[in-house]
């Protein structure tokens, strides 16, 4: 006898099996039920994401308020993605997707504070090198740095949308 763990179906192969369900159409409900014996919801409700990467899509039409939701297979799009399927990396953990989202808000900080202090730099290096006598290089330096600021000051609001 085996144990239920060992029963438990992994989320590629449940995603394929809900799509070879969904090649007639299927609704949540029914999915649910056909594989709680060997998965759980969670998983489930994993391998329907997953699914909706290879052609699984929802007909709003077809919306039962028991059912719940009623989905298709787009058989173009699941021919020309099928073979690419057991490939693809599995879904993430809510928690590994949090901390991915947390290390890249953290990365996009750091790089536009690193910008930042390097234009500052280089337009505070062009004003030394005008106050030493260096006309042309200072103005070498200010027009980086100003251009430098200018750059930094675009990616600072295109983060601010992100961060």
């Amino acid at each position: 006898m085996t144990s239920e763990i060992s029963r438990r179906l992994a989320v590629a192969e449940l995603s394929e099996r809900i799509l070879e369900m969904a090649k007639t159409g299927v609704y949540r409900t029914s999915i649910f039920e056909a594989f709680q014996p060997v998965a759980t919801k969670r998983h489930i409700s994993l391998a329907i994401r997953h699914a909706k990467r290879f052609g699984l899509h929802s007909v709003a039409k077809l919306r039962d308020e028991d059912l719940g939701t009623y989905y298709q297979l787009d058989a173009v799009k699941y021919q020309a993605l099928q073979h690419t399927m057991q490939s693809v990396v599995p879904l993430e953990s809510d928690e590994a997707v949090l901390k991915r989202m947390t290390d890249a808000v953290t990365t996009v900080k750091l790089m536009v504070m690193v910008v930042g202090g390097s234009a500052i730099a280089l337009f505070s290096s062009g004003f030394v090198c005008i106050l030493l006598g260096k006309a042309s290089l200072g103005s070498g330096f200010l027009t980086a740095g100003a251009t430098a600021i200018a750059l930094w000051l675009l990616q600072k609001n295109l983060a601010k949308k992100i961060v």
